[in-house]
């Protein structure tokens, strides 16, 4: 086992953009993934393509994970569990449940290993770019085990204190963008009927009160046409239940979580569940007779800045 040989489990959309922002020639990637065709996208002498687990265990002292559901994390955990020793640490990148993330969080500690999570969030665009936000909880001295290898794939880096506080930040940020989606597309939807030109529309919205996030990003793939943001709706629906979940446990009333839920719901049903989650939009175009489109907005969304140095956030 060596040091600086990185272990990268999740090789998808997201994971696949972090493992190759991680490649350098003072870092070997260890990489794994249950679909092998993932491993074409890696052509890189310093990654090696593991077939089990066990030897991706058995190589490498930091273990990454990034899987899409709370499930897919515990079959990982589970099946590297025999491998695990007091010298490996684990970095939880997916966003998971807070009680699932504790809970699997014992489970390798009880090998002697060591646990931080840190789910990310700023979308796709910026994942490959190397400027993706990360949430990270834990112990102190394992955020600064971390802290080097976390700065080569994300920028502002914010420490949320212990285990399980990560996972809810990460779940309320998506609750948000999610019912910031929604309110954009009615608003675009007021807009065009209205007579106004959606690309004015973004502009006036982005200069405003109003302005967000999701509006700077996912707005412009909505009006371009292509909707591709890298995140599907089956991803969209899992973060709400969870947010929803965590609600219903303090009997926080959450009429917003509860709408938002039903209409992803709708929107798998009618559009798949592996659409984007931003083609939600689509059944609001179809119930007004209304395509919302301006000239001149990307298809895909990219980040023009250059890697910025990683920073923790105080």
């Amino acid at each position: 086992m060596t040091s600086n040989y990185i272990g990268f489990i999740g090789l998808g959309n997201v994971g696949s953009k972090l493992a190759n922002n991680l490649i350098s020639n003072n870092n070997k990637l260890y990489i794994f993934d249950i679909n092998k065709k993932t491993y074409l996208k890696f052509k890189n002498k310093n990654i090696h393509k593991c077939y089990e687990l066990k030897e991706l265990a058995d190589k490498c002292k930091i273990i990454i994970t990034c899987l899409p559901s709370p499930k897919s994390v515990d079959i990982v955990i589970n099946s590297i569990f025999p491998f695990i020793n007091k010298s490996h640490l684990w970095i939880e990148m997916s966003t998971t449940n807070r009680n699932e993330m504790i809970r699997l969080a014992k489970i390798f500690k009880s090998k002697g290993g060591s646990v931080i999570e840190s789910p990310i969030t700023g979308g796709e665009h910026r994942a490959k770019s190397g400027n993706i936000s990360m949430l990270v909880s834990g112990d102190r001295k394992n955020f600064k085990r971390a802290f080097p290898i976390l700065s080569k794939m994300g920028h502002n880096i914010l420490f949320c204190g212990k285990i399980g506080n990560a996972s809810i930040l990460k779940i309320i940020t998506n609750f948000l963008a999610s019912l910031n989606l929604i309110g954009i597309g009615e608003s675009l939807a007021v807009s065009k009927k209205y007579g106004i030109d959606l690309g004015l529309t973004y502009k006036a919205i982005k200069i405003s009160s109003g302005n967000s996030f999701v509006n700077e990003t996912e707005t412009q793939v909505i009006l371009s046409g292509s909707y591709d943001v890298g995140f599907t709706m089956d991803l969209v629906n899992k973060d709400i239940r969870i947010f929803n979940e965590l609600a219903e446990k303090y009997q926080i009333p959450i009429d917003l979580g509860k709408l938002i839920n039903k209409k992803f719901i709708k929107g798998m049903k009618i559009l798949g569940k592996r659409s984007f989650s931003t083609s939600i939009i689509k059944l609001l175009e179809k119930e007004c007779n209304i395509k919302l489109r301006a000239k001149n907005f990307p298809k895909k969304l990219k980040d023009f800045q250059l890697k910025q140095k990683g920073i923790e956030i105080k």
